[in-house]
């Protein structure tokens, strides 16, 4: 498993602990690097996705829940919301991945970690927020506006 995989799983494993826990602090995320202590070629991806998704929570979580026609945040499997956050955090915010891996990294880790249908259900959703983003892209450079991004913290 290379080091971006690894660490998008790790990544998982702390959102779903934090998720079930419904604790997103720092303390806790702390506690579970302690407890689960990630390699040193992972840690420094796996420590943007988890901060990423934790300081832009509240966007990512509804962008999913437009891209999820019918399906409140609430309802999804907390395998599949967590592995969604960490790919729409990456389309969002991570220009130097290109939405294509972004999209078949979480669809490959949905698959390993949820349920049967899981890979399909993401790839809707996913599918749904990437084409959407792409039209927010186009409209603004259109009205030659500039993007904001956070890939360059670290």
């Amino acid at each position: 498993m290379g080091n971006r995989r690894s660490s998008r799983v790790l990544a998982l494993q702390a959102l779903f602990d934090m998720d079930m826990s419904s604790d997103l602090s720092e303390e806790r995320f702390d506690s579970f690097c302690q407890n689960f202590t990630p390699s040193k070629k992972a840690l420094p991806f796996f420590t943007r996705l988890v901060e990423g998704v934790r300081q832009n929570i509240y966007k990512i979580d509804s962008l999913i829940e437009e891209g999820s026609e019918n399906w409140k945040i609430s309802r999804i499997s907390g395998v599949d919301r967590n592995v969604m956050r960490i790919a729409v955090y990456e389309l969002m915010f991570c220009q130097d991945i290109p939405s294509k891996v972004s999209i078949n990294e979480a669809i490959d880790i949905g698959k390993r970690f949820g349920a049967d249908e899981s890979g399909a259900f993401i790839n809707g959703i996913l599918d749904s927020i990437h084409k959407k983003l792409d039209i927010k892209v186009a409209e603004t450079e259109d009205n030659g506006d500039s993007i904001q991004t956070d890939s360059t913290k670290e």
